[in-house]
């Protein structure tokens, strides 16, 4: 299964898959063409940025431009797992997959076949919520079957996702830690970090 999911990634395609919160929209972080399709399908505004999912700690080293102490400190503590972390971006990514200031999301996700799967691709993958923009997030394969079908390549049917809440957005890049979005970590898990 990972490899035929490997082989729509490498293809240039865009999938849906389960995460650890909900389904996640997603496609090699490096393929242009895949990153425009993901933006038109969810219509969501370009400038914004796309976060990603890495394998483990060197993928997420290669994506940034230095990974600050405190960096250290959290991903030892809630990684794998709901937490994305912004940071500033290596040089190399594309425009379209960096935030405002080259920032990127990056997160380790607690689902072990993800992990392999990122491996098997060889690059971090694309995550983001997979729903119009301004809609709700989606933790049910038949809504996403709904939703997605016949403008994806491919959607991974994991069934029911934790659903709940989305994962906490921390952003590393200023001299203190700035919690931009409280969801699975709260802010009391989080406090000593701030």
């Amino acid at each position: 299964m990972i490899r035929d999911i490997a082989r729509v990634l490498a293809g240039n395609g865009v999938i849906v898959y389960p995460t650890d919160t909900f389904y996640g929209l997603g496609a090699k972080c490096f393929s242009q063409k895949a990153l425009h399709r993901i933006f038109e399908i969810k219509k969501r505004p370009g400038f914004k940025g796309l976060p990603v999912l890495v394998s483990d700690l060197e993928m997420a080293k290669g994506m940034t431009a230095g990974l600050p102490p405190v960096f250290y400190a959290l991903a030892s503590r809630f990684w794998p797992g709901p937490l994305t972390i912004v940071l500033k971006a290596a040089s190399h990514l594309p425009a379209e997959l960096v935030g405002p200031g080259r920032t990127i999301g990056i997160r380790l996700p607690a689902v072990a076949w993800l992990q392999a799967l990122i491996r098997e691709t060889g690059v971090a993958l694309v995550t983001t919520s997979a729903n119009i923009s301004g809609e709700g997030e989606i933790d049910s394969a038949q809504e996403v079957i709904r939703v997605f079908k016949g403008k994806v390549d491919l959607i991974v049917d994991g069934g029911q996702t934790p659903g709940g809440k989305p994962s906490t957005v921390i952003d590393l890049t200023g001299e203190k830690p700035i919690l931009i979005r409280e969801g699975v970590l709260g802010r009391k898990e989080l406090e000593k970090f701030f």
